[in-house]
């Protein structure tokens, strides 16, 4: 349980690290309670998308992961985050991802961010 909190303030201080930095990531809220609460929500949903659908389409796209050496990664990552996009919009939270480009830049700072966090905050 203390690993999925941790997991999850990580991939939310890293989404907002990406709000922050790429112009097509908007986290709108009043003030900074109202952003810190969507960008965990946010965070949830992000980590049910990759522990639910990210396997699947990793599976179906593996001959991609082959042939560009694992560099298909991204791509994968850039459509999580746009689907995570579309289900904070279905699920009335303030975070959007505007494209493609946005959501690529978006997901590679997100990886680079959780990795720093995660190996700077171990498990144990």
């Amino acid at each position: 349980m203390k690993g999925f909190v941790i997991k999850t303030l990580i991939n939310a201080a890293a989404i907002w690290v990406a709000a922050w930095i790429v112009t097509g990531i908007t986290l709108v809220g009043d003030d900074w309670q109202h952003k810190s609460l969507t960008v965990i929500a946010v965070a949830l949903v992000f980590g049910v998308v990759n522990w639910l659908i990210k396997p699947v389409v990793k599976l179906f796209s593996l001959p991609l992961f082959v042939l560009t050496l694992g560099l298909f990664t991204f791509v994968v990552n850039a459509l999580m985050l746009l689907l995570t996009s579309w289900l904070s919009d279905k699920l009335d939270l303030n975070f959007e991802v505007d494209d493609f480009w946005s959501a690529l830049f978006g997901a590679l700072i997100i990886s680079l961010v959780s990795w720093g966090l995660s190996l700077a905050l171990d498990d144990d």
